[in-house]
């Protein structure tokens, strides 16, 4: 599904701050799915827009931790796990480091940070900050590709489909551009003696949800009850793409993934992007 009118710079910079690359994504617009979308931002921000354009890009962020008022809703939302874990000291130290680390390389400390725990976000800001400076150039550029990759599924979704209502908390219609009719299972894991795990080959923890089918826009109908809190723990998403791709490479995709107790009010989006030999996906918002 295009979206519905061509992209303007304007568009673009709320999904990042290089001009270069608004400029040259927006003119590539408009696109006829999310995962087109997705693609050329990847293209544009590794081939098109040189360092100038990634501090420029980096410099539209604020350092990791501000709680201004000044801070935009999408860097609100992809911090708030970060916000509402960190203690007195933790925030304190978290500021410390961010001094730290834009002495050291110039720019602000690119993360992308959405789901992720202030100690989280502090264990990697000091793994990085031993990085050389053209390392660290380069997994910041990463970061922020992270970021302006959310950012524009948000952006794309805004375009195509009304937004939730305001207060919705619950796990989000998988979006899949252009795959109607595929089967879509969520499941809880129940098993309170033991956790789903790599080395964890048992898998009769595991209690269906719900089930439902793609529509035309590539979402699914509701997997859950919508609640005000949902209950933290493992959950698993399964996608039958054998359907979408019948001579493809995975016949189904199951996608594992934890819910935390800092988490439980927050608005949960599991995108899938499928091709006959790939897959991938991201914690949405």
């Amino acid at each position: 599904m295009a979206t519905l009118r061509p992209l303007t710079v304007e568009d673009v910079l709320r999904v990042n701050g290089s001009r270069r690359f608004a400029a040259a994504l927006a003119a590539a617009s408009p696109f006829d799915s999310l995962a087109d979308a997705l693609l050329a931002a990847r293209c544009i921000w590794l081939n098109e827009v040189d360092v100038t354009g990634w501090l420029e890009a980096f410099a539209a962020h604020p350092p990791i931790g501000t709680t201004s008022s000044s801070v935009s809703k999408w860097s609100k939302e992809e911090q708030s796990a970060a916000l509402s874990t960190a203690t007195d000291s933790t925030a304190q130290e978290l500021s410390e480091w961010n001094a730290k680390y834009r002495e050291k390389f110039g720019f602000v400390f690119m993360i992308c940070a959405s789901g992720r725990t202030a100690p989280e976000v502090l264990a990697e800001l000091k793994r990085r900050y031993a990085n050389r400076p053209i390392v660290e150039l380069e997994a910041a550029a990463e970061e922020e590709l992270k970021i302006s990759e959310l950012r524009l599924t948000k952006l794309f979704s805004a375009e195509t489909a009304a937004p939730p209502t305001s207060g919705e908390n619950h796990i989000s219609q998988p979006d899949k551009a252009a795959a109607a009719g595929i089967e879509v299972h969520l499941e809880m894991w129940k098993d309170a003696s033991s956790t789903p795990a790599f080395d964890n080959k048992e898998f009769k923890g595991w209690t269906t949800l719900g089930t439902s089918v793609t529509n035309n826009d590539g979402r699914s109908g509701q997997l859950m009850d919508i609640v005000d809190n949902v209950a933290p723990g493992f959950y698993r998403i399964s996608f039958n793409t054998s359907k979408y791709a019948p001579s493809g490479f995975f016949p189904y995709v199951s996608i594992i993934f934890e819910i935390k107790r800092s988490q439980t009010t927050e608005h949960f989006h599991v995108p899938l992007l499928h091709s006959p030999f790939s897959f991938t996906t991201y914690r949405g918002s």
